[in-house]
């Protein structure tokens, strides 16, 4: 079977354009993932999230691992096959969110044993147990397994779980073993450490991995903090490797990430904000539940392709989300996910050309204008 590989295509800045070579499909990059926890993209059937642009799609390996489990989606043909999406699919290690129980969680050099959140029942992950979750669902990138300290933190504790998550990267290596078609990410970790990180990235490269992620960022420690790191620690990364920011984010964070040299990126924010009435446009952000939108027969963004915005009033959108209409979320998820995605076309548009600083000065003008002017 094909390996997975990255190709460069272009760099404008440290901005990169790319494509990631799997047997199930190429990924355009710079990448927006969206969130499918569950085995699925909230409101969203999966050609609907693709016909947004998407090339690959996040599933979350401790709530597959708790319902349905690991074990019953490999006996029904894998997790591409369970919820219908025939592309690429990223899972991530089951760590960042075990970090969020720290109330029903112990961590040891083994592993971490925790109880779930459905129904109490104790569990361990190990770097070893992860891999195994996911080899069972199947996906076609795997995160090595780690631990995420919350930030702020002092620096005895961010370079001891620094220390241990390279420790079990290595046991990750061995156990995720060569499994052609698949690819194994490694994660830096390091806070805000600019030491740290060094030294998490050299560990990393000393193991080798098909890609690697930029972990312990989007956790408390503010924008301008997080921009700080990754002015220096993609650099610390191979050149010819991907390069992944976990969970991140808003769009001026997606946007300064990629200026940056950040290649990969997911977050829930588009469909969980869909879902309570946030969207997202050119100008910004708007509310939809806001009353000024109650007579107003403009789409939501005059130059959106998307169903919502093509076949759809914004007054429409405001009386089914105050009335609680399932197609509020349907719509309004559809709408973030595609300007997330038209978001990152424009990019990888722009550094192809080589005119990214523009395309960035003009992103960020659109925004500082606001929504378009009152009827």
């Amino acid at each position: 079977m094909t390996r997975i590989s990255f190709e460069k295509l272009a760099q404008d800045g440290k901005a990169r354009l790319g494509v990631i070579k799997t047997p199930r499909g190429d990924i355009r990059t710079p990448a927006f993932m969206p969130v499918g926890t569950a085995a699925t993209v909230k409101a969203m059937l999966p050609q609907s999230v693709r016909e947004t642009g998407a090339d690959i799609l996040l599933g979350n390996t401790y709530h597959l691992m708790l319902r349905p489990t690991a074990e019953r989606i490999d006996r029904l043909g894998g997790l591409h096959k369970f919820m219908n999406w025939d592309r690429p699919i990223l899972t991530d290690s089951g760590g960042f969110q075990v970090m969020s129980l720290s109330g029903l969680r112990k961590l040891t050099e083994r592993g971490v044993t925790f109880k779930s959140h459905i129904d109490g029942s104790k569990h361990e992950i190990t770097p070893e147990r992860s891999m195994e979750i996911q080899k069972l669902l199947g996906s076609d990138i795997v995160m090595c397994f780690d631990e995420c300290p919350a930030l702020p933190a002092d620096r005895d504790r961010i370079a001891s779980s620094m220390r241990m998550s390279m420790r079990w990267a290595e046991r990750s290596r061995e156990a995720f073993g060569d499994r052609p078609g698949h690819a194994l990410f490694g994660i830096q970790q390091g806070g805000l450490e600019q030491d740290f990180r060094e030294e998490s990235a050299e560990a990393l490269k000393d193991i080798g991995f098909d890609g690697y992620a930029v972990g312990g960022l989007a956790v408390g420690e503010g924008q301008d903090a997080m921009f700080d790191v990754l002015d220096f620690a993609p650099d610390m990364l191979p050149e010819d490797k991907p390069r992944y920011l976990m969970g991140v984010g808003k769009p001026d964070d997606i946007v300064g990430a990629v200026a940056r040299g950040i290649d990969m990126m997911d977050c829930v924010l588009p469909s969980r904000s869909g879902r309570t009435g946030q969207v997202f446009t050119r100008h910004g952000v708007l509310n939809i539940k806001n009353a000024r939108h109650m007579d107003d027969p403009r789409p939501l963004d005059e130059n959106c392709g998307c169903p919502a915005c093509r076949n759809y009033s914004r007054a429409y959108l405001h009386h089914v989300f105050r009335s609680q209409e399932i197609i509020s979320s349907m719509l309004l998820t559809w709408h973030n996910l595609h300007y997330f995605q038209d978001l990152m076309s424009g990019m990888r548009d722009a550094i192809a050309q080589g005119s990214f600083a523009a395309w960035q000065a003009d992103f960020h003008a659109a925004r500082a204008g606001g929504d378009l002017e009152p009827l």
